[in-house]
């Protein structure tokens, strides 16, 4: 009994396994076939592009396309071909790469921009998946009627301060005016410090700023001689570069003296020290205290947290300025509010006659830092069109940002340009 309960315990499931196979083999349940030679042969599933969710941006606006979403059930790798299908009479928009998985282009004409993309497993081609972009004009870009009215004048108990903040914005029929002293009104750090050695001293500030900026495809680097880059509304002025240079060698270093080929940074590295506080500021040798970077205690001041967009001061061309945070899609007031980030990368492409890597690490140098479109949320200027609660229908504006160029160091509007080098 035994052996015969063996044997049938052996047989049963034999049986079952020829049924299911013979079932599969008719239905077509396998993902391989067999020659007439009786060999496996594996079959290709086609790709299937995604192209991405179709967007409505502002013109001028840097389009970022994307196939991540794109697939092949068979796991291969997959390359991108897009291309520009249609475009609006006039424009010269190119892809930035026709085969990345995510290029950019400028939308440079208001209409209706269709892209295809194709993907490919290296044995078939996926059907064609469309994404369209609807490029329409921002409003007028008036900043009329927006903080006309901010007045400002209280005494600074900082102890390295102790005298009164004042800063009056006011507006004509087309002009943005300011009137201050250049005297933060936030606590600061130690100035003179061993590695500044300027007081803050009271300035006198006086600007005019067009009412009715218009952007353009061209920009204007500004920063010291060359003319303010911009104010927070404190009238403390923005002056993200710096001075201080060295020699290809990197012997020759100075914090003052712009005679170098190479450009220090005053944030993101550790080579040199300008004595900056926490508000990523310090002083000029005449006693202007100025901003390189995110100005904290003024954004502490505004209220300024990652649940809006805050507002926090006017470049020199008469855009808005804001800190650190904008909404995720740049022409939708109800989509999240993200980190911003800028668009510059460290180079790869180091020159020979660059100062020892092993002394100054990339990042110690303006010059170790190139622009690469779409690599984060900003043009070259770091700006954008987009809307903000100021402006809902939309309008060219800056951000700083917790990284390079942490201020923008050219802009976009019409300026007025003296020409020279920034101060420290």
């Amino acid at each position: 009994m035994l052996q015969k309960f063996s044997a049938y315990r052996h047989t049963k499931p034999t049986l079952i396994s020829l049924l299911l196979l013979s079932t599969l083999a008719a239905c077509g349940g396998s993902s391989d076939s067999n020659n007439d030679s009786g060999e496996t042969i594996a079959t290709n599933t086609a790709p299937i592009a995604n192209a991405g969710d179709d967007q409505n941006v502002f013109i001028n606006s840097t389009v970022t396309l994307s196939g991540a979403l794109s697939s092949d059930a068979d796991g291969d790798t997959l390359g991108y071909s897009w291309s520009l299908s249609t475009i609006p009479t006039d424009s010269v928009a190119i892809l930035s790469s026709e085969s990345d998985v995510a290029p950019t282009f400028i939308a440079d004409v208001v209409g209706s921009y269709v892209v295809h993309l194709t993907v490919n497993d290296d044995q078939e081609n996926s059907e064609v998946d469309s994404v369209e972009i609807i490029v329409s004009e921002v409003s007028d870009g008036s900043t009329a009627n927006i903080l006309c009215d901010y007045n400002y004048n209280e005494y600074n108990d900082s102890i390295y301060v102790l005298e009164d903040s004042m800063a009056q914005w006011s507006c004509t029929d087309s002009e943005r005016l300011l009137s201050a002293n250049g005297v933060p009104d936030h606590e600061v750090g130690e100035f003179p410090n061993s590695n500044n050695p300027n007081a803050i001293e009271s300035q006198t500030v006086s600007d005019s700023l067009t009412l009715s900026p218009v952007e353009s495809t061209i920009a204007t680097t500004l920063g010291g001689p060359r003319g303010v880059t911009g104010y927070v509304l404190n009238g403390v002025k923005i002056d993200a570069g710096t001075a201080g240079s060295c020699d290809d060698s990197g012997n020759d270093c100075s914090l003052i003296d712009n005679s170098g080929n190479w450009s220090i940074e005053a944030l993101g590295q550790t080579s040199f020290n300008f004595g900056t506080d926490d508000n990523n500021a310090h002083v000029q040798p005449g006693g202007a205290y100025h901003y390189h970077g995110m100005p904290e205690g003024f954004i502490t001041k505004q209220g300024g947290g990652d649940t809006t967009m805050t507002i926090i001061g006017w470049a020199a061309d008469g855009f808005p300025i804001y800190a650190r945070y904008g909404y995720s899609i740049a022409s939708d007031a109800t989509s999240s509010i993200k980190l911003i980030t800028g668009s510059y990368q460290l180079i790869s492409d180091v020159s020979s006659s660059r100062p020892s890597k092993d002394i100054y690490p990339l990042g110690t140098f303006a010059q170790d830092w190139q622009y690469v479109a779409g690599s984060g949320d900003l043009d070259e200027c770091n700006g954008r069109v987009g809307v903000t609660p100021e402006f809902p229908n939309g309008i060219y504006h800056y951000f700083a940002t917790e990284s390079y160029p942490y201020f923008q160091r050219c802009v976009k509007g019409e300026v007025e340009v003296t020409g020279g080098m920034p101060p420290p």
